[in-house]
């Protein structure tokens, strides 16, 4: 699953610093990649350099936050929340990947970032993005077991499977960008290395490739459509199994307070996905630039901005947990 505002003019050729090492013969090799990023007015750099700080800081809070509150609290130690730790972490990891360096380009004039640096920062999205997508698929599962098989769930859900279950995620998410850093950077860049986006994403990559990336773009999609549906049909597997035990249940409170243990993952899970639906599901999405980074801002920095919000909000176990985490500061003073 890779990644993937405008109105200015993109910088000319000649305002385009020389970064490029000449090799011989009539063409020359990028080592560095200049990130046209949000082309706007110089005036309105400042003004997102600070909505994307604001986000960042909120990313940053609320998911520390949430491994915080899981750690401290033995109530959450349980494998539902030993997911929701590691999601947290996910959407740490992968918003620090992009926002730092975003930043940073917002105040610089000289927005560059090296061509090991872009292969870097390809490889760590594409693999947390991926891992976090194969997790929400775990995360359903989880809630699978717990609903339709309870007495059971100790068993299929002991520590030793979670972790499995964790570490399967990373295995699949660390093959995919392996797979997908391997194919985009064998890729050659004769000279131009001007990426109309944020930061390193594959479409605006393929984009300035001076080689046929027919091969590349089938591997790709082929890869991402694998993903995409092997994660999806998990979860509506799962999920259409815990919709048939929960009609079964007679008392409609009893079918309320069981389905309300998944509204927070059906949240998350709609925002994720249907981000990645929207990005490849509609005709010429990768081609629009403009559309490509928006979507992009929402998934690398909306979502995760989201989810500790969504959990902590929807979650009546989490909003416990704080209040018996604020009682005890209190009476401690």
């Amino acid at each position: 699953m890779e990644a993937s505002l405008h109105f200015h003019l993109c910088p000319s050729p000649n305002q385009v610093p020389a970064l490029k090492s000449e090799m011989p013969g009539n063409f020359s090799i990028v080592t560095e990649f200049l990130l046209l990023g949000f082309r706007v007015p110089p005036e309105f750099q400042i003004i997102l350099f600070l909505v994307f700080l604001l986000i960042y800081m909120v990313i940053l809070m609320g998911n520390i936050g949430m491994t915080i509150i899981i750690k401290i609290d033995s109530r959450l130690h349980t494998p539902m929340y030993f997911f929701l730790r590691n999601l947290s972490y996910l959407d740490i990891c992968y918003s620090t990947v992009i926002a730092p360096k975003t930043l940073i380009n917002f105040l610089s004039t000289r927005k560059t970032i090296s061509y090991n640096g872009c292969a870097a920062q390809f490889f760590f999205f594409a693999l947390f993005v991926t891992t976090e997508g194969f997790l929400l698929a775990v995360m359903a599962y989880d809630r699978f077991i717990a609903i339709c098989s309870p007495l059971l769930y100790p068993v299929r859900m002991s520590q030793q499977v979670c972790i499995w279950l964790v570490a399967s995620s990373y295995f699949c998410g660390c093959i995919n960008s392996m797979v997908q850093t391997g194919f985009t950077f064998s890729l050659q860049f004769c000279g131009e290395n001007r990426i109309d986006h944020f930061f390193c994403d594959v479409s605006a990559l393929i984009k300035i490739s001076c080689v046929d990336t027919f091969t590349n773009e089938i591997i790709l999609f082929i890869l991402s459509a694998v993903i995409i549906i092997t994660t999806s049909l998990v979860i509506l597997v799962s999920y259409s199994y815990i919709l048939t035990t929960v009609l079964k249940i007679p008392s409609t409170q009893g079918r309320r307070k069981t389905f309300s243990t998944c509204g927070s993952h059906i949240a998350v899970v709609s925002l994720f996905f249907g981000t990645v639906f929207f990005m490849y599901a509609q005709p010429g999405a990768l081609s629009s630039p403009e559309k490509s980074k928006v979507v992009a801002v929402f998934y690398t920095l909306v979502i995760p901005m989201f989810n500790p919000l969504i959990y902590s909000l929807r979650n009546r176990d989490v909003k416990e947990s704080v209040k018996r985490i604020m009682s005890k500061k209190k009476s401690s003073h």
